[in-house]
C-alpha cells in the first residue's frame, strides 16, 4: 500500500472514511471487500442499539461518504473511483438493518445487496448513471440497500409465514 492517493495522505480522514479503512484498496473486489468490512460494525450496532440505530447509522455513514466523497474526488479528479467503498458501507447497513441478527439473513442481506450493486437494476443504474458528483456516488448504493431491505422485509414475511 503507497503512503499517498494522488495528492492525498492514506491518513486523510476523507481517504480512511472513504475508502473504509482502506478495505476499498484491495486490488481484487473492492465493493465486495468494502460491504464484508462494513458487516461486523454494522451486526455490531444492531445488536446494541437495535434495528432503529442501524438504519440512522446507515444515513449517518451516507452523509458521511458524501462529505468524503466529495473531498477524495476533488483531490484525486477521479469520477466513481472503485477504492470508494463508503457508498457500500451505508447501503448494506441499510440492507442489513431489515434483517435479523441470523446467520441466514446477514448471509441474504449481503448476497442481494451485492447483486443489486452489481448489476443495478432500474432505477439503481438509472440513478448511476444520471447522477453525478459525490451524491451521485452515494445514491445509487443506498438505492440498492433500501431495495434489498425491501426485498428482506418481503423473504422475513414469507418465511416467518407472517404474509
Amino acid at each position: 500500500m503507497s503512503s499517498k492517493i494522488a495528492p492525498l495522505s492514506l491518513w486523510h480522514p476523507a481517504v480512511i472514511l472513504s475508502t473504509w479503512f482502506w478495505s476499498g484498496l484491495s486490488p481484487k473486489a473492492p465493493g465486495t471487500v468494502g460491504t464484508l468490512a462494513a458487516l461486523p460494525f454494522g451486526i455490531l450496532i444492531y445488536y446494541f442499539f437495535g434495528a432503529p440505530a442501524l438504519g440512522m447509522a446507515s444515513l449517518v455513514a451516507l452523509f458521511i461518504g458524501w462529505w468524503s466523497t466529495k473531498i477524495y474526488l476533488e483531490k484525486t479528479g477521479k469520477s466513481d473511483p472503485g477504492e470508494v467503498v463508503i457508498d457500500e458501507v451505508a447501503g448494506i447497513w441499510l440492507a442489513l438493518h431489515a434483517a435479523d441478527l441470523t446467520p441466514l439473513m446477514i448471509f441474504l442481506a449481503f448476497v442481494i445487496f451485492r447483486v443489486l450493486d452489481i448489476w443495478k437494476p432500474w432505477p439503481i443504474g438509472w440513478l448511476d448513471r444520471k447522477v453525478k458528483g459525490a451524491f451521485g456516488v452515494m445514491i445509487d448504493d443506498y438505492a440498492a440497500g433500501l431495495i434489498a431491505s425491501v426485498l428482506l422485509v418481503i423473504i422475513k414475511k414469507v418465511y416467518y409465514g407472517n404474509f
